[in-house]
């Protein structure tokens, strides 16, 4: 295995994060830059910085949780909600201008209206639903990944204000946790600066001391944005290798394999929130792909590697809108282009990381054809590897034995005649042979994974494979 330092792959993972948050590319990055030169200022022991580091690149780990209900509720895209929301200051005028700029604007008059009052008349326990979900789950996922409860604490309290007019707890002043104080001032910080400029920034965050923001990272803030250098640094295309420098060494994290897997199946978790219908798909693409390695001969080393292509092979699907993947109709032409642009944002995440360059393309070539007729690259039949084959064959039968907003979960027999046509052509005909094979060995395994608990959303392990085949 590659070496690799957490801090690389959690900074290139954070790009997943940017794209479920609507922001643009490198936004935790940013904050990860604003917030330690702010712990530096405060002279933050190594300790706490090291802490502070991490609830900084993923202060956004709950993003997706709610996606689906934005949609739902408000009837828009997520994706442009969640980036403009964070413009908003809280005030009454600021609010509403909000909710009738993105409510329901696509919709007819009267389902305009009554989403618009449905939400004023409930707005304040729609907001706390949203954030609770989005800050609770973002722990649980911070937990997974191994830190410890001040990093769960951290991306807990993201969203609660210094005046106690936040949430989810309503915390007042420093009951908040120091670290989500910084991950708030920062973000807010970063995206007003990266669409409005520094002065704009330092005017906001003033305006907002002692209500948003404690007072004294105001203050503190203010002395390092007196430095020309950090906001040079901060529009430096290449910062993410100063972000990297800036991890202090006081604690030794080893990316063992184990460690490895952690952090794949933590990021699947993110994956398959984003919506209802995909609840636990990464975690059974990801154990049909270990079954079927194992029947076509792939070695143990091997298959845990490709296991991990598999948990974050819908990486990509964080930038595409819930209005979009969970649409109960058919597709536009527009939308299914949109769709089809998770493949892309697969491959761009995952090469972020080196140690994952080849995954990166097994994984991201998941929708490519044997015939030449698939997406993104259109690859034809000898240029898709075993790998791609193997999780392309996991994938599509999870996807049509599970259900989707369009239809009920189709039977394990019927899926396997629908995926015989498709065999030769976009289904490789060696991995349907052990698909089928596997099926007829262990019947009762594959009908009844569903109700055996492969629900991620739940955050619960996916069944044990019976003991002949992995």
């Amino acid at each position: 295995m590659t070496a690799i330092k957490l801090s690389e792959l959690i900074s290139s993972l954070s790009y997943a994060l940017d794209i479920t948050e609507g922001q643009p590319e490198g936004h935790c990055i940013r904050c990860c830059w604003i917030g330690m030169n702010i712990g530096q200022q405060l002279a933050l022991p190594d300790e706490a910085l090291w802490e502070l580091y991490y609830v900084l690149l993923l202060k956004d780990l709950g993003c997706s949780s709610n996606a689906s209900r934005i949609c739902e509720l408000y009837l828009t895209d997520d994706l442009s909600f969640k980036r403009d929301f964070k413009w908003v200051d809280g005030s009454l005028p600021q609010v509403l201008r909000f909710l009738l700029r993105h409510t329901g604007t696509e919709s007819g008059l009267a389902t305009r209206f009554k989403a618009i009052t449905d939400i004023v008349k409930n707005g304040d326990a729609i907001a706390q639903e949203m954030i609770e979900t989005r800050c609770t789950r973002g722990a649980e996922i911070a937990r997974q990944l191994r830190f410890g409860e001040s990093v769960a604490a951290g991306i807990h309290s993201l969203d609660e204000h210094w005046s106690g007019e936040g949430r989810p707890e309503g915390l007042r002043g420093d009951t908040i946790p120091l670290y989500a104080r910084i991950a708030l001032l920062s973000q807010v910080i970063d995206v007003i600066q990266h669409a409005a400029g520094s002065k704009e920034a330092l005017s906001e965050v003033a305006k907002r001391s002692g209500s948003w923001f404690d007072p004294e990272l105001v203050r503190a803030f203010q002395v390092v944005a007196s430095d020309s250098a950090f906001w040079e640094t901060l529009a430096d295309p290449h910062i993410s290798e100063r972000v990297l420098e800036l991890e202090p060494g006081c604690v030794e994290t080893v990316l063992d394999d184990d460690f490895f897997d952690d952090i794949a199946e933590a990021f699947g978790m993110v994956i398959d929130a984003k919506s209802p219908y995909t609840a636990g798909h990464s975690a059974r693409v990801g154990l049909y792909t270990v079954l079927l390695a194992e029947d076509l001969g792939i070695g143990d080393a091997r298959r845990r590697w490709l296991k991990r292509g598999a948990l974050l092979h819908d990486v990509g699907k964080l930038g595409v809108s819930n209005r979009i993947l969970d649409k109960p109709g058919k597709l536009t032409e527009a939308e299914y282009e949109a769709v089809k642009m998770h493949s892309v944002y697969t491959g761009k995440i995952l090469s972020r990381v080196r140690a994952f360059g080849e995954l990166a393309d097994v994984s991201s070539a998941h929708h490519e054809r044997l015939d030449g007729k698939g997406y993104p690259l259109q690859l034809s039949a000898e240029e898709i590897t075993l790998e791609t084959r193997i999780i392309t064959t996991a994938d599509i039968f999870d996807a049509i034995t599970a259900s989707r907003p369009y239809r009920a979960a189709v039977p394990v027999q019927e899926t396997l005649s629908i995926m015989q046509k498709a065999v030769g052509t976009a289904i490789d005909p060696n991995c349907f042979a052990s698909l089928k094979s596997l099926i007829e060995q262990h019947p009762e395994f594959f009908t009844d994974l569903e109700a055996q608990g492969v629900d991620n959303n739940n955050g619960e392990k996916a069944a044990s494979a019976p003991a002949s085949v992995g």
